[in-house]
């Protein structure tokens, strides 16, 4: 009988950590432990304890605060051939990490055991059962992963299916077909599950990795033909091209498939939970995975906003609140008024037949001729419609600035600046000194205008990127857009600007992000 509650395991922590360009510090790697445990998974895979003094040091911390939730799981592999399984650094190092459970790695494709462990296929059997047994002896719960093993039931499907009898006659609780290379269909997966499920029910998992973009769809093969347990990671990193996506599976699982994990009542914070695991890494989330990517639910085609505007789930294959992300309409030279009408709800009720709708569907369109892009500079277009409802009020009115670059010799280049601005009709002056034009335009900015609005001090600007609009035109009339993020403690937003001048630009996206804290967080715009 097939399992309508499935066990979720997640390597992102070991299995994860071999992905390019992921690196987690020991606090990260604590940090992001402790928040899988209160998303409620059932195991954690820590990592190697003999692979670095990180790893050592992470099992040795987490002795003193025992998770709530989930099983610690310490990896490892089987003893090495023709040795004691009592006598091994490995299994040692796996015993020493003191988890509950303990994740042990064999071979089941014959050309491995061959021509890599170089050891006969009897000694492999023998390695596995010896080092299985001999855990389970000393109490742990045994996951045994039976590493390539598509490739070794493909190539020799008796000697795999003897791999799976050892490890399960030693006494391991779950049975882990892993598909190490990534090459399996998911029709492969079925017929195949199927078998193995039909022979251990109750006992078989999956691990699969993503090099046929399949890691999601075989895993969930895997789960209609019988497997209880599901291994993956958090935003699907892994080796090569990662592993199957938890972010994807579980709330699929859920939602699609009718069947529970202990994460169901923790799905609202999934999309929080792959932001965090992302900003520790130090990677920027992929805008366009599902159900936790910016993107999942965004709208673009002005015929989508105005379906959304008459009833949400026509355009939705599901709430994006049960995953706690949002949908968003995107705002570009295909949005009709229906778009605009939805992006106006905070600024009252306006009807897609609005002449003010109109008048800015129009103003959008325009401007994105201009080479401007509302849909990742929200900021900039809110402006744009408190200037169209006249109820824009600047911070100040720039009178004139004066940059100048300069390099001696092989000293570093600086930028010297100066700016005066009018503050309710009292003229006030500003300088900056620094290496690049923009960051001396904000420092002379806020030299000049700290006085009046102390609350500039709250904004940080933390990102600055630039595009050539018409590279193939002559250098001299290229234009380029210019995007600036700003933040506070609080919030962060976006803002744009255009110009041939990439410091004219570049000023056009940093006094819009000035204006917006004040409009928005300062002032009452409404009156």
């Amino acid at each position: 009988m097939k399992s309508s509650k499935i066990e979720i395991f997640d390597t992102t922590l070991r299995d994860g950590m071999q992905g390019t360009g992921v690196h987690f510090t020991l606090k990260d790697k604590l940090d992001i432990a402790l928040m899988l445990d209160d998303m409620g998974l059932d195991y954690i895979e820590g990592g190697f304890p003999l692979s670095n003094d990180v790893e050592a040091a992470f099992f040795e911390r987490l002795k003193k605060h025992p998770f709530q939730n989930a099983k610690l799981c310490a990896f490892g592999s089987t003893r090495k051939p023709h040795s004691r399984a009592d006598q091994d650094p490995n299994i040692r190092a796996v015993l020493e990490a003191e988890t509950p459970a303990v994740t042990v790695v064999g071979k089941t494709w014959k050309d491995h055991v061959l021509q890599v462990l170089k050891t006969s296929l009897e000694e492999n059997l023998e390695m596995i059962f010896d080092s299985v047994s001999y855990l389970t002896q000393q109490g742990r719960e045994v996951i045994f992963d039976l590493e390539h093993f598509f490739d070794g039931y493909k190539d020799d499907p008796d000697y795999a299916l003897q791999v799976l009898q050892t490890a399960y006659e030693a006494g391991a609780r779950v049975l882990v077909p892993c598909d190490t290379n990534g090459g399996v269909l998911a029709e492969e997966v079925a017929e195949i599950y199927q078998k193995i499920c039909a022979l251990y029910p109750g006992k078989i998992g999956s691990h699969f990795h993503n090099d046929l973009n399949l890691g999601v769809a075989n895993s969930l093969a895997s789960v209609r033909e019988g497997s209880i347990h599901v291994q993956g990671t958090i935003n699907g990193w892994g080796e090569r091209c990662g592993n199957a996506n938890l972010c994807s599976i579980v709330p699929i699982l859920r939602y699609k498939m009718g069947f529970s994990t202990n994460m169901d009542s923790h799905l609202k914070d999934l999309t929080l939970l792959s932001r965090f695991v992302s900003e520790k890494a130090n990677i920027i989330p992929d805008r366009r995975q599902p159900f936790v990517g910016e993107a999942a639910f965004s709208h673009k085609a002005g015929q989508h906003a105005d379906v959304l505007l008459k009833n949400k789930s026509l355009m939705e294959h599901m709430d994006p609140a049960l995953v706690g992300n949002n949908s968003q309409v995107l705002l570009s030279g295909l949005a009709g008024k229906g778009t605009i009408a939805l992006k106006m709800n905070k600024f009252g009720q306006f009807d897609k037949s609005s002449p003010v709708v109109a008048e800015i569907t129009t103003i959008l369109k325009d401007k994105e001729a201009q080479g401007y892009e509302y849909e990742a500079a929200e900021a900039s277009f809110e402006l744009l419609i408190l200037k169209v409802l006249q109820k824009f009020r600047p911070l100040f009115d720039l009178d004139n600035y004066h940059l100048e670059s300069f390099k001696t010799f092989d000293t570093q280049s600086k930028t010297v600046g100066r700016i005066f601005v009018t503050v309710d009709g009292r003229r006030y002056m500003g300088a900056g000194v620094g290496i690049g034009p923009v960051g001396v335009l904000d420092a002379a900015l806020r030299n000049a205008l700290e006085p009046v609005y102390p609350f500039l001090n709250e904004i940080t600007l933390t990102d600055f990127s630039v595009r050539v609009l018409n590279a193939e035109e002559s250098h001299s009339e290229a234009k380029v857009r210019v995007f600036i993020t700003s933040s506070t403690e609080e919030q962060s937003w976006d803002t744009v600007g255009v110009s041939a001048n990439i410091v004219e630009a570049s000023w056009e996206a940093l006094v819009d992000s000035f204006n917006y804290y004040y409009n928005f967080k300062i002032r009452d715009w409404e009156n």
